[in-house]
């Protein structure tokens, strides 16, 4: 089976719900999330968890994943922004099956924190 990688971007609430699957699965979405959107470089992920998660003192970690590339081949990749901005769009409905293809554990590669942020030793919730 071929895999692709994909980042996540998250904050220590989803983070600790990831640990709670022994690193497997993302959990369900909220109401008000109709999509689970994985990015496509590191370079976005970071991005995002520099400038989103960071906000209010909090910590943005940036996470690293392989699925399975047959599967993830139905999803539209989206620019959305720049041409590094490159994102799947899975809806919520389908989040299960999502995890249901990811091959491996869930990674934390990187943390930050502060305003402006920096790279901090990876403290999991």
């Amino acid at each position: 089976m071929s895999t692709t990688t994909l980042w996540r971007p998250t904050g220590p609430d989803e983070l600790a719900l990831v640990r709670g699957s022994a690193w497997r699965r993302w959990p369900p979405r909220l109401p008000e999330q109709p999509f689970f959107y994985p990015v496509l470089n590191e370079e976005y992920a970071t991005q995002i968890a520099q400038g989103w998660n960071t906000k209010n003192g909090g910590t943005g970690y940036v996470t690293r994943f392989e699925i399975d590339t047959d599967f993830i081949a139905r999803y539209e990749r989206r620019v959305v922004g720049s041409k590094s901005h490159e994102e799947l769009w899975v809806p919520a409905d389908e989040l299960e099956q999502f995890n249901d293809h990811v091959v491996g554990v869930i990674e934390v590669v990187a943390a930050y924190r502060g305003d402006p942020p920096v790279s901090v030793a990876i403290e999991l919730p």
